[in-house]
């Protein structure tokens, strides 16, 4: 593997397992601009498993009802914690074989029919998973009074080992 595609999974792992500790400590039922919380947790994997690969080229999940992933929009469907982390580690596994499978001038190329290089798609990826596991992380310290444990790097995983509040 090339040093930049190395460096993206190094950095992608903590992202997702940030996102993981987020949902083990939140209120799924919390209010979210007039939305319950989990539906937060699927947009967040429904958008790293659609823009971290091509947009423009995708097939929803099975589960997926139409605007589904938008959490301004009533669905009927309700997916559980489990479903999510099921979807979650799912989603997690095809970025990192999908990184494993990049080179470096990969990145800068446009997938088909995309107008982002895949280097842009992982960045906002990146951005995206960060800004909502934020989100519901400021959630849990309102109703908790704790801060989950946020994961920097590999270097600082087996924080994880001390529980999932930074104490």
């Amino acid at each position: 593997m090339e040093l930049l595609c190395q460096i993206i999974k190094k950095q992608v792992l903590p992202n997702f397992i940030n996102l993981e500790t987020a949902i083990m400590t939140y209120d799924r039922n919390a209010l979210v601009c007039g939305s319950p919380a989990w539906r937060y947790v699927y947009h967040t994997i429904h958008s790293a498993d659609k823009w971290f690969f091509n947009p423009f080229v995708y097939t929803e999940p099975d589960f997926h009802e139409d605007s589904m992933d938008n959490p301004d929009n009533p669905c009927s469907v309700e997916l559980s914690d489990q479903q999510l982390f099921e979807y979650l580690y799912a989603v997690k596994d095809k970025t990192l074989q999908y990184i494993d499978g990049l080179t470096d001038e990969m990145l800068l190329e446009n997938p088909e029919n995309c107008k982002y290089t895949r280097f842009d798609l992982v960045l906002r990826q990146f951005r995206h998973i960060s800004l909502h596991t934020g989100m519901l992380n400021g959630l849990t310290v309102e109703r908790t009074g704790k801060f989950p444990i946020f994961i920097g790097g590999e270097d600082t995983i087996d924080k994880l080992k001390n529980g999932l509040f930074d104490e």
